[in-house]
């Protein structure tokens, strides 16, 4: 966007708001969408928000070049930047996709003052890229956050902790780190006295407890420390330092190397309120006891609790606000959370077990346990459920007493052959008109989930949502134009599994939602040369697709058999750089 854009009016002399006094009121407004509203007004107010934007989120690399970020807000200090789909998390992607930062850090490296900030999601960063970042504006960042990103290694973590003094916030949760050894560790211990959160949770890297006490003396700052296994008998030296902590995430228990009695020695520090623990069973839950009661904020879901061990453990935890565990929590342990967490805001229940034999009836999340969670947690705004059974009420439930909603996900398992009520059609219709201040909604059924007619109540009633994703739903072309007749403000759009949509239906919905900025499908009736995608063109819009995969199976000399192994998949977002160069072979632009 520049001083030429078409949107922007001119301004005229009888309503020009001095420099001085725009600066004062932009520097005080920090939503991206006011602000870009803003921005629309006229040259003038255009030309003061990007000399005034201190914090920009770029939701997809490829939606603009480098260059242009540079040439508008050249005074930035804070910037979020997300590369691969979402689908690479589940591995439904290419590994090689794309979403390279080097073209990006190569921009940030010789401009951008300011920069203080950076947090990098789902990229391919390289030890060659730290290096180069690390050498423009290390001796300035407060904040690095290397989220789910891959392509280093702890070599590149030593460049950033040698030459990163005034870090107070090292983020690399999930992230993909070749592991060269713990030295990079030792170096941020010894160089750094100010940092504040340090998360290399869910990585591979090996450290050593000493590191983490010499962290410990030399940061007395220290409140937030997330880390990947280690045994917590090894910790105890560390918390007696870390006074100041409020979080920790990460500590195992490993009783093949001592009695479980052990670990009755291990004190926390008495500011904690945040804790999620690796490999806890049922004989160390006891550790937690003793301060339960001061817990805001509780993971269980790399544990090995039962049903039971949750309801106790819960039951002693009336202050949470975040919970997050996995489906063996049962219809009981949400009913526990439902009498217990009043406060309770975040609640998210991932996927356990799917081996049958290992699951029993309590160990399932059913309509029943949500309807405890949504009459007895009024103040709940997240919730992400895997549930193995579902009905209209519960959902219908959500709508009376979840106003306060901001994020709805759920999926339906589909190891459970006999789902009580389907189709969700009104239940769905009344979550979304009780739930006005939903954002987001994802919505992963199963065939029969959700018919054409509920899929026209989820267009119809979402009017704030701007993220949504869909699986399994509707049944014909007819269901997914009823769906585009409404969702006015939605921006990312994602269908998985909805192979009944031609890609005419596909181009039709596109083109019915103003908003619409990123659409990712995956399973589609794709045809041979995606003629029929033609008809979704329009300026600025980049489409890819990536074919399925198809194994053939047969001995030399015999007739094979092709077998589908992945659906077919297509990516389409609103660029300002034009098609991408980067892309794999594999990967086609279509247009």
């Amino acid at each position: 966007m520049d001083d030429h854009d078409p949107k922007l009016r001119r301004t005229t002399s009888f309503n020009v708001v001095p420099d001085e006094a725009l600066y004062c009121v932009l520097d005080r407004i920090n939503d991206p969408r006011d602000r870009e509203a803003i921005s629309l007004v006229c040259r003038q107010w255009h030309r003061i928000d990007s000399a005034t934007r201190k914090h920009v989120t770029i939701a997809f690399c490829y939606s603009a070049a480098p260059a242009m970020l540079r040439s508008r807000f050249a005074r930035l200090e804070s910037l979020k930047l997300k590369g691969k789909p979402r689908a690479a998390m589940y591995n439904l992607i290419p590994e090689d996709w794309g979403g390279y930062a080097s073209p990006w850090i190569a921009e940030l490296a010789s401009g951008f003052d300011c920069l203080k900030e950076l947090h990098l999601r789902r990229m391919v960063v390289t030890d060659v890229d730290i290096r180069m970042l690390v050498g423009a504006r290390g001796h300035a960042f407060q904040s690095l956050k290397l989220d789910r990103c891959s392509g280093f290694s702890t070599d590149g973590l030593r460049i950033i902790a040698t030459n990163c003094r005034c870090l107070r916030t090292l983020y690399l949760e999930e992230s993909t780190i070749i592991d060269h050894g713990g030295e990079w560790l030792h170096e941020l211990a010894t160089n750094n006295t100010v940092l504040m959160h340090l998360n290399f949770y869910m990585t591979e890297l090996k450290i050593s407890a000493k590191d983490l006490e010499l962290l410990a003396c030399n940061c007395k700052s220290l409140i937030s420390l997330k880390l990947s296994e280690c045994d917590l008998i090894a910790l105890i030296k560390f918390f007696k330092s870390a006074s100041k902590l409020e979080e920790f995430g990460g500590g195992s228990f490993n009783v093949d190397q001592g009695e479980v009695g052990a670990y009755n020695k291990v004190v926390f520090p008495p500011r904690l309120l945040s804790l999620g623990l690796l490999f806890m069973g049922t004989n160390e839950v006891s550790v937690l006891y003793p301060f339960c009661a001061s817990l805001k904020k509780l993971d269980l879901q790399y544990t090995f609790l039962n049903t039971e061990d949750h309801c106790q453990l819960i039951q002693k935890c009336p202050n949470l606000e975040v919970l997050e565990v996995r489906n063996v929590i049962g219809d009981r342990g949400l009913e526990v959370v439902s009498n217990t967490c009043k406060r309770l805001r975040h609640l998210r229940v991932e996927r356990g077990d799917d081996d049958p034999g290992q699951q029993n009836e309590q160990g399932r999340v059913t309509q029943a346990g949500l309807m405890s969670v949504a009459v007895g947690c009024r103040e709940l705004e997240y919730i992400a459920i895997y549930a193995s059974d579902i009905s209209n009420a519960a959902l219908e439930a959500f709508g009376t007493f979840s106003s306060n909603l901001r994020d709805f996900r759920l999926v339906l398992l589909d190891s459970e052959e006999n789902i009580t009520d389907l189709p969700l059609d009104n239940g769905v219709r009344a979550l979304l008109r009780g739930c006005t201040k939903l954002g987001r909604f994802a919505f992963y059924l199963r065939p029969g989930g959700l018919s054409d007619v509920g899929l026209g109540y989820v267009g119809e009633y979402s009017g704030n949502i701007r993220y949504m994703l869909l699986g399994n739903a509707g049944e014909s072309d007819m269901g997914l134009m009823r769906f585009a007749m409404g969702c006015k403000k939605l921006v990312k759009l994602e269908l998985r599994s909805c192979c009944w949509f031609s890609e005419h239906a596909l181009a039709f919905a596109m083109l019915q939602l103003p908003s619409l900025r990123y659409l990712w499908v995956q399973g589609y009736e794709a045809s041979l040369n995606g003629e029929g995608l033609r008809e979704m063109r329009r300026r600025y819009w980049n489409i890819e697709f990536i074919p399925p995969e198809i194994e053939e199976y047969g001995e030399a000399g015999e007739e094979g058999r092709a077998t589908l192994v992945t659906q077919p998949q297509l990516l389409a977002y609103y660029s300002l750089a034009g098609q991408r160069m980067d892309h794999p072979e594999y990967v086609v632009p279509l247009f």
